[in-house]
C-alpha cells in the first residue's frame, strides 16, 4: 500500500524570497549540502530542529514548506 509523500517546497521559498542559498546557510546556521538536500527532495527523515530554522529565517508557515502529495489511485 502506498502512503503518498511529502514534498518539501524550499527551492520554490528561496525563489519567492529572493534569498541566495548561501545566505539562507548562513542565517539558518545549516550546511549548504544540507540545503541542497532539502532543495532536491533528498531527504528521508524531516529534522524539526532544521525546518524550524527555515521557517524563521523564511518568515513562512510549515505548510509554506511541506505539502502532502497523496498516492495516485
Amino acid at each position: 500500500m502506498e502512503y503518498g509523500t511529502i514534498k518539501i517546497k524550499l527551492d520554490e521559498l528561496i525563489k519567492k524570497e529572493g534569498i541566495s542559498k548561501n545566505k539562507l546557510s548562513h542565517k539558518a546556521e545549516m550546511q549548504r549540502s544540507q540545503i541542497n538536500n532539502y532543495c532536491n527532495n533528498s531527504i528521508s527523515r524531516l529534522d524539526i530542529d532544521v525546518l524550524v530554522r527555515i521557517c524563521t529565517v523564511l518568515d513562512c508557515e510549515i505548510s509554506d514548506l511541506l505539502e502532502f502529495v497523496p498516492p495516485e489511485k
